[in-house]
């Protein structure tokens, strides 16, 4: 029976009507899916994980917990500029601060030859651009890699001072760790020499902010000892080292146990360096000092593979044969031992042969004693004149006949020992060499008694009697920076630097300035220095602003030919800005036309907003300042271009 059409119209209409049900779901959910996706990926490019987005037809429902009002602001931003802010619902809620502790912010900054790295957690408010910034000035051409990761908490007391200092350790050193926390740093750096690494020591000490913890350990290379020495010497005023090495830690362990153990007290210090003859160093050191410890007193030497053990004149010889025949057993092969045991000198009237030498505080050096012809006297004193200064020596010395042999050896060794001194006193007898003194160099003791095994043989009987005197070391005396720049100062108020007219050419009465600032920079520890050129008002602007830039590298140039390490400096030039005079006036104009010396200090991290109080306030403050420019939108950013000119210039 055939279907009436009514039917099949009604038919049709339903069918019609069910697709375009199914079509336009289908439309609202690949546009509800297309909405939360966008939303999505946008909030997690900026950081906004914790933000759950849902779709309900075409309206984007925002949920989670918010770390602050602010924060939730941002996302309901975020999520407005990717959907019609209309369609976004905010389910959110903000986490309760209150109770919840900060974390811990640190950053650990790492730096090699491959770059620099950043990792840690920061707060929010800290400016990451500008540690970068000079993250990557610091840097250079290398890579930065930024792994820092923010929260929005308070910044913690101190933070911006361990920051600000970390930044300024890293600029001084090219292989190092930092970590930096709230008021505390810690650095692990590497340096390319003993000297380089007393120096790094004491400036970033000097300069640590008061109230900042600072653990510091900076390592060196070892050096290279030849001979490779240990002098152990035990007698009625106590044991001690007057030099000592090791090559390896653990032989280091051993040989200060054994010298504990003999009656060393207080700190004892064994350098570790290169060039130890054989692997049992640590145990053939370990047991002469033990042998010495047996006998009593004496003096016991190693040098390389020679072994000399003298015993004082006190020892019996049963004990001294027995000592000695254990230790000989005891030492490897490859050790060579010799012993002695010395009797009573005999007395004469007139007494043994003497030389000394004696150099005063102030560095007047003065000989007296005996020499055995005219020949070792003219070589001593031109010895002498060479090390501490022609016009600083003074002879009083006489020639005789029949002294021991080696004398003049001996005579022009403990002259040169005496160099090693900042003041003090050596005495040289057939049997005997004294040097007594003070130095400012804490490896002074070593590096006498290597000269002497040196010159005169492992069996000289040596008195070593140096004081280190932190006063006296060129290193811990270094001045600070607002020093070194205070003295330079002095010199250019007293003395200008002058240039031929109208060209950056120093002039030959200007020389010796540079000379004196040479010196002072060359005793000063690393420092930034800015060298700026100044002209007066003469001529047209772009002329004097060229000049003033030639003038200032013409000075860094100088510098740079009396070896002065000027990698840290810089040289910039401000043509007629900042008068100092009027230049209306001759002398005015003189004064203006002028070098300036100052010190670059790495500006502190900037202050930020930190409380909700406070980001409301700079908002409001930005929203006015948008609102008075934008009747003449080009107005405003170049008012605001040029504020930031201003800044950097400042």
């Amino acid at each position: 029976m055939r279907l009436s059409s009514f039917f099949v119209v009604l038919i049709a209409f339903v069918v019609a009507g069910f697709a375009s049900v199914f079509a336009a779901r289908a439309t609202v959910a690949v546009v509800e899916g297309r909405s939360v996706v966008a939303v999505q990926e946008s909030l997690l490019d900026q950081r906004h994980d914790w933000v759950r987005v849902q779709g309900d037809g075409l309206q984007v429902i925002l949920e989670g917990e918010a770390p602050s009002e602010a924060v939730r602001f941002r996302a309901m931003s975020i999520a407005g500029g990717i959907v019609d802010a209309s369609r976004v619902i905010d389910n959110m809620s903000v986490m309760d601060t209150a109770g919840i502790a900060p974390p811990d912010f640190a950053i650990e900054i790492l730096r090699n030859d491959s770059g620099v790295s950043l990792i840690g957690l920061i707060p929010t408010a800290t400016d990451r651009d500008e540690i970068l910034a000079e993250v990557g000035r610091i840097a250079g051409s290398l890579p930065v890699t930024d792994l820092l990761q923010e929260a929005d908490y308070p910044v913690p007391d101190g933070w911006r001072r361990a920051l600000t200092y970390a930044l300024r350790a890293l600029a001084q050193l090219p292989r190092a760790k930092i970590s930096v926390a709230a008021d505390a740093v810690s650095i692990d750096a590497i340096s390319d020499s003993v000297e380089q690494k007393r120096r790094l020591e004491t400036d970033l000490a000097r300069t640590a902010p008061a109230g900042m913890r600072l653990a510091l350990s900076i390592s060196a290379p070892r050096p290279v000892i030849t001979p490779f020495t240990v002098r152990f010497v035990r007698g009625a005023d106590g044991a001690r080292f007057d030099a000592c090495a090791a090559d390896t830690e653990e032989a280091q362990r051993k040989i200060i146990a054994a010298a504990v153990a003999a009656g060393v007290s207080g700190q004892v210090a064994c350098p570790l360096g290169l060039g130890v003859p054989s692997r049992s160093w640590g145990d053939a050191v370990a047991r002469g000092i033990a042998a010495l410890d047996a006998l009593g007193g004496g003096t016991l030497t190693f040098a390389d593979t020679d072994v000399v053990l003298v015993a004082t004149e006190a020892t019996t010889q049963a004990d001294f044969d027995r000592v000695v025949g254990e230790l000989a057993n005891a030492l490897p092969d490859v050790y060579a031992l010799e012993s002695e045991l010395p009797r009573p000198a005999e007395v004469t009237a007139d007494g043994p042969p003497q030389f000394t030498v004696t150099l005063s505080p102030e560095g007047q050096v003065q000989l007296r004693g005996w020499v055995p012809d005219e020949l070792i006297n003219t070589t001593a004193r031109n010895f002498a004149m060479a090390r501490f200064g022609r016009h600083e020596v003074t002879m009083g010395t006489r020639i005789s006949e029949g002294l021991p042999p080696g004398w003049a050896v001996r005579v022009l060794a403990g002259i040169e020992a005496l160099s090693m001194l900042s003041n003090g006193s050596v005495v040289v007898q057939p049997d005997l060499m004294t040097v007594r003194g003070n130095t400012g160099d804490p490896e002074a003791n070593a590096l006498i008694t290597r000269l002497m095994i040196d010159k005169l043989g492992q069996n000289a009987d040596l008195a070593i009697d140096v004081t280190y005197v932190e006063a006296l070391d060129p290193v811990a005396g270094l001045p600070t920076a607002e020093e070194c720049v205070a003295e330079i100062l002095a010199v250019t108020e007293a003395r200008k630097i002058t240039f031929d007219p109208g060209s950056a050419t120093i002039t030959a009465v200007a020389q010796p300035v540079i000379d004196d600032i040479a010196d002072i920079l060359r005793r000063c520890a690393e420092l930034r220095l800015q060298i700026a050129g100044y002209t007066d008002s003469q001529g047209r602007d772009e002329m004097n602003l060229a000049l003033s830039q030639q003038r200032a590298d013409a000075v860094l140039d100088a510098l740079r030919a009396r070896r002065v390490p000027v990698a840290s400096f810089s040289a910039i030039g401000y043509g007629e800005a900042d008068p100092i005079a009027d230049n209306e006036t001759e002398g005015g104009r003189e004064a203006n036309r002028r070098i300036a010396f100052s010190l670059i200090v790495p500006e502190p991290v900037a202050e930020e907003p930190t409380t909700l109080e406070e980001i409301e306030a700079a908002a409001e403050a930005q929203a006015a300042a948008v609102a008075d420019g934008a009747g003449d939108p080009d107005a405003a950013q170049t008012e605001a271009g040029a504020e930031g000119a201003a800044t950097a210039q400042e």
